[in-house]
């Protein structure tokens, strides 16, 4: 006989009740070679013939259960055949359906091409929409009284498979990208989800209810699958924030609060740290800042970090999800753990001279970080411990004024300051001059410029008094009077901007845009002739030679007068002038021509009514004594000392003595270099200005290379980095260079043998790598990784702990690298290091330009075909990556050594041999897993070859739906093929 279509044939199998192998038989001899049954829709036809009266036909059932054992049916089709049945009140043919899906639905799979995959992802929630349609329609059944026994027991078989399908993560995993292709189908099982909510509220029953709710639940966490991360619970210390924080404290208190605040965000979540244990750690690392900081200036800077900076950065945090918890509650929570610390806090209390923890209290409620309640509470416990603290003796205490107290009453005076500085400065430059002399007496100008540095606000403080400099040019015909308050103004203002630069950095003072030809006298002055921490200065420079008459001028007036004339005197001139004039002075006292006393008077001149002259005399000498001959120093030296000993005769201009505190204090930073290399010994007044802090750090003729190690051995015997080696730390990266301080400590972190050593050498190297996070990351992962990765001698070095550890320092630079080098936030001090170490990464790197059309293929053809998708030939076709998708740019080193990396990486697992560092292309993997958010679309995993999925499924650790979710950019089509077509054939 011959059939025409599917359905003549099932009827005929009825009609003659053929077995079901027999049925199997003579269909394929039916319908001979050539399509599929998926293509004929044999499950559905056989359902439809099934289902057809009150109870369902059992001969063509067991037909479509044995097209499914024999895989003459997909998965797929049969669960979409399932789904489109919808005549609940069928009792016994719902069962049989059910029983259906037993055969199969705990271990589904799919080994057909990506389209395939996706279709079976589509067919579960398919089927997973009609088990809840199923379950509401039993559970409003339940509620009539007649049917209750029969509903219930229907309802309890529909929640059992619901259950059954659910509690599979490859199934959650199906159903989570089937969500991401259809969204309008997943919206469709919501409304299930809530109608079944529904019908549920008058549930009696409680174990149906509550295994209802377990099967809803379990439906609501597909979305956020991957997004749950344990904390860690069994630590306490958390050396990468503490150290962080210390970096933040004593390198960069000017810089912005965002860029730190996304920084330790990064670390909490790397780390899985819990809030209040973050917080605390904050704290801790701010009161060790305060006791080990170097006394005076460094001091401030830290109160004001901590009292000052540290709250705002707090606010911020709170903006963060914090999921259920409130922020404010981690905060007293965390105040709670640190009040347990009372030696500590006592250390703290003792070298502040007052209460540190009440102070600090204070401001945090002031900025809404702590209730009244909570407040209280927490100063009553503090006030209490104090009563048993060691005290100082009152006679030493009395005279120390806590700075806490001064630094929280600056900060306001600031912006009062700012206000003053904001009005018209030609109507009453007196009263000006009155608000200038306050802020210099005492230690009040370093509190204020620290307060202004914590706050934000001393870049606005800079081009204040950049402005009152300019002021100064202006001369119209003065007396005498107004003549010497336009020289103080000059000179304060001036003095003040030196010490900001040597304080805080010259980039504070620099103005992003100034128009062309007029940048202001103290800029061009600073950038060309101030000397600085490794910048080198030419003496023959044209800044340092102006117009000949001027300095000729200049020199006759030093030399002739018995002291400096102030009416109608332009004083940047003078400041220009002057080096010429001192390189004429030095030639005539070398030659004979002047006396030693000539050169007394002229140095009296130059000191005496204006310090800033002095200033850029002396910024002069120390670049002309660098190029001088051992035996040609000796006057130059001379004339410094001669400059830096102040006057005192009475007819010194007003507030001299405050003056000359500041500029000896800025000529000692000048000539600290110039001393150390030409073993000269100045000595300048003692000002009550401390010393250098953090200078000449590096001990004498011992290598860098050991002072590295020995540094780097001490802080992890330790287990947390401080100030002093931070400063350390950087000083070697200034002198080695990237390449040269990376690859030294990896090998440090290489011989570890311990697992506890090696997770805290990766905590504080981290830290250590933030002096330069994106330089060294691009050394690490361009250079230093691919070296150990491919040459087979250096295999042994990356076994576990190390080699573990080590992948663990990559996947946190790289992230933390590639998170802020998408917002450019490179700090100040990153932006000021030499770059003469770091290659061009695009000729280190070339990668195949031809990408675009190749891509285009891949693209327009949507089969991707088994072998285009697992090709062991690694051309660029087959190391598509999401990056190329999304378009990211490979002009820029990062992305191009992020490509490059797991290019390799791709091909270490596609290769033939495995060895340690299959190993550990595999760690860093799961550490790439484990630190990503969820959905953060635009992480470094996108730079990883679409092929390399398929790989690394074989692994036995990464062969997990969960891994492949998270590894995959699931916002991309072929992304989504690529994880289907990987999760079916788990």
């Amino acid at each position: 006989m011959k059939v025409v279509n599917l359905k003549q044939a099932i009827l005929q199998a009825w009609k003659e009740r053929w077995s079901d192998y027999q049925w199997a038989i003579n269909m394929k001899r039916f319908f001979p070679r050539g399509a599929t049954w998926d293509i004929l829709n044999l499950a559905e036809a056989l359902l439809e013939q099934a289902m057809i009266g009150p109870s369902p036909n059992p001969l063509i059932l067991s037909y479509l259960k044995y097209a499914i054992s024999s895989q003459m049916v997909s998965y797929s089709t049969v669960l979409t055949a399932i789904s489109k049945f919808d005549d609940f009140s069928r009792d016994l043919c719902v069962q049989s359906l059910l029983e259906i899906m037993d055969m199969f639905c705990d271990r589904l799979s799919c080994h057909g091409k990506a389209e395939e995959c996706i279709g079976l992802c589509r067919a579960l929630m398919s089927a997973l929409n009609w088990l809840l349609r199923c379950a509401a329609f039993y559970a409003e059944k339940v509620k009539e009284t007649l049917e209750q026994v029969a509903a219930e027991s229907q309802l309890k078989m529909c929640l059992e498979r619901l259950q059954k399908m659910l509690s599979s993560t490859k199934n959650r995993a199906l159903i989570h990208i089937a969500k991401l292709e259809e969204t309008s189908s997943w919206s469709a099982v919501e409304q299930s989800l809530v109608k079944l909510g529904e019908s549920l509220n008058s549930l009696s029953n409680s174990p149906l209810r509550s295994h209802a709710d377990d099967c809803i639940s379990l439906i609501k966490s597909i979305p956020t699958m991957l997004s749950v991360h344990s904390e860690q619970l069994n630590k306490i210390g958390f050396p990468t924030v503490h150290a962080v924080v210390l970096l933040e404290g004593t390198m960069n208190l000017t810089g912005e609060t965002q860029p730190l605040v996304e920084q330790l965000m990064m670390v909490k979540r790397m780390q899985h740290i819990p809030s209040p244990l973050f917080v605390l750690e904050i704290w801790k690392a701010c009161f060790v800042g305060l006791i080990e900081s170097p006394e005076g200036t460094e001091e401030l800077k830290w109160t004001a970090f901590t009292f000052l900076k540290i709250p705002q950065v707090l606010v911020k945090l709170k903006k963060y999800p914090q999921g259920e918890k409130d922020f404010t509650e981690d905060v007293n929570c965390a105040f709670e753990f640190l009040l347990k610390l009372t030696p500590l806090l006592d250390k703290a209390d003792q070298r502040c001279n007052c209460d540190c923890m009440n102070l600090l209290l204070q401001e945090c409620s002031k900025q809404g970080l702590l209730s009244e309640a909570n407040t209280t509470n927490l100063i009553a416990k503090r006030t209490a411990d104090r009563e048993h603290a060691p005290r100082l003796k009152s006679a030493e205490n009395a005279n120390i004024q806590p700075n806490p107290g001064l630094i929280l009453r600056a900060e306001p005076t600031v912006t009062n300051i700012l206000k003053t500085m904001d009005a018209d400065h030609s109507k009453s430059p007196e009263g000006l001059l009155g608000v200038l002399g306050h802020m210099l007496s005492g230690k009040s100008l370093d509190l204020l410029l620290a307060a202004a540095a914590a706050t934000g606000k001393l870049k606005s403080f800079a081009r204040k008094f950049i402005k009152l400099n300019e002021f100064t040019r202006h001369i119209n015909g003065e007396g005498s009077k107004a003549a010497s308050v336009r020289a103080l103004l000059f000179d304060i203002s001036f003095l003040m901007l030196c010490h900001v630069a040597q304080t805080y950095g010259s980039e504070v003072i620099l103005s992003e845009l100034s128009p062309p030809g007029e940048v202001p006298f103290f800029e061009t002055w600073m950038l060309t002739c101030m000397p600085e921490e490794g910048k080198i200065l030419n003496p023959d420079h044209p800044c340092f030679r102006p117009d000949s008459t001027k300095v000729e001028a200049l020199v006759a007036l030093l030399n002739n007068s018995s002291e400096m004339k102030l009416v109608q005197m332009k004083w940047h001139e003078a400041c220009l002038s002057i080096s010429a004039a001192i390189l004429e002075i030095l030639n005539a006292w070398e030659n004979s021509v002047l006396t030693f006393e000539s050169i007394q008077k002229i140095t009296d001149n130059i000191k005496g009514k204006v310090c800033s002259m002095a200033v850029c005399a002396v910024a002069w000498l120390v670049a002309h004594v660098r190029m001088l001959g051992l035996d040609e120093r000796e006057k130059s030296l001379q004339m410094i000392r001669q400059l830096a000993t102040p006057l005192y005769g009475e007819n010194t201009l007003q507030f001299y003595n405050e003056r000359v505190v500041i500029m000896s204090s800025i000529l000692e930073h000048m000539c600290a270099d110039v001393l150390q290399q030409t073993a000269a010994q100045i000595k300048f007044p003692s000002t009550g200005m401390d010393t250098i802090p953090y200078w000449n750090l590096l001990p004498p003729k011992k290598p860098i290379k050991e002072v590295l190690t020995s540094v780097f051995t001490k802080v992890l015997e330790k287990g947390w980095v401080d100030s002093h080696s931070i400063h350390i730390f950087d000083t070697l990266l200034h002198m080695g260079g990237v390449y040269w301080f990376c690859n030294n400590l990896v090998k440090e972190l290489l011989k570890e043998t311990r697992k506890e050593h090696t997770l805290r050498a990766v905590e504080l190297l981290y830290a250590i790598f933030c002096l330069d996070m994106q330089q060294l990351t691009l050394t690490l992962l361009g250079h230093i990784l691919p070296n150990l990765l491919t040459d087979s001698s250096k295999w042994h070095t990356l076994m576990d702990p190390p080699g573990k550890a080590l992948a663990k320092l990559s996947v946190w630079c790289a992230l933390s690298s590639y998170s802020s080098h998408n917002k450019g936030q490179a700090s100040a001090r990153q932006k000021k290091r030499h770059r003469e170490d770091i290659e061009d990464y695009i000729s280190l790197f070339p990668l195949d330009d031809t990408q675009p059309s190749k891509l285009m293929r891949l693209l327009s053809s949507n089969e991707e075909d088994a072998n285009v998708l697992s090709s062991p030939n690694r051309s660029m076709s087959s190391s598509l990556s999401a990056s190329q998708l999304h378009t990211v740019s490979m002009k820029d080193p990062l992305n191009r050594v992020l490509a490059n990396l797991f290019l390799l990486i791709s091909s270490i697992l596609g290769a033939k041999t495995a060895g340690t560092h299959t190993q550990f292309v595999q760690w860093f993997m799961e550490e790439c897993v484990d630190c990503l958010e969820q959905g953060s679309r635009g992480s470094i995993l996108q730079f990883m070859p679409f092929t390399m999925v398929s790989e690394l499924v074989k692994v036995s650790t990464m062969s997990s739906p969960k891994i492949v979710l998270a590894i995959t950019d699931l916002s991309l089509p072929l992304g989504r093929r690529v994880a289907a077509k990987a999760i079916a054939a788990l």
